[in-house]
């Protein structure tokens, strides 16, 4: 008894966080080139509500940015961000989080 309570809880804990996803979006952004740059953008995609997770690659001039269910990016938003940071916004792909 106290198994298959045990594993009816996991399952439902499990369903939930599948549902519970949001959506990864990576950008491509000219300009990135110290980490000092990258402070400065992870500073202004942390002020939106929804942002969870921000990674920026230096290198190949990528952010990208986790976000919570329900909460949506778009592509003027962004463009008006890295601009305002000093950036130039190139293009935003996005796909679910899995």
């Amino acid at each position: 008894m106290n198994k298959t309570v045990l594993i009816l809880f996991l399952a439902v804990v499990l369903v939930q966080a599948a549902f519970a996803a949001g959506t990864r979006y990576v950008m491509r952004v000219d300009g990135l080139a110290c980490p000092y740059c990258a402070y400065g953008v992870e500073k202004k995609l942390k002020a939106i509500d929804g942002v969870e997770k921000i990674d920026v690659d230096l290198d190949k001039g990528l952010v990208t940015v986790v976000t919570a269910e329900g909460t949506v990016l778009t592509g003027e938003q962004m463009k008006k961000l890295f601009q305002d940071a000093g950036f130039t916004f190139r293009s935003m792909k996005q796909e679910p989080v899995q």
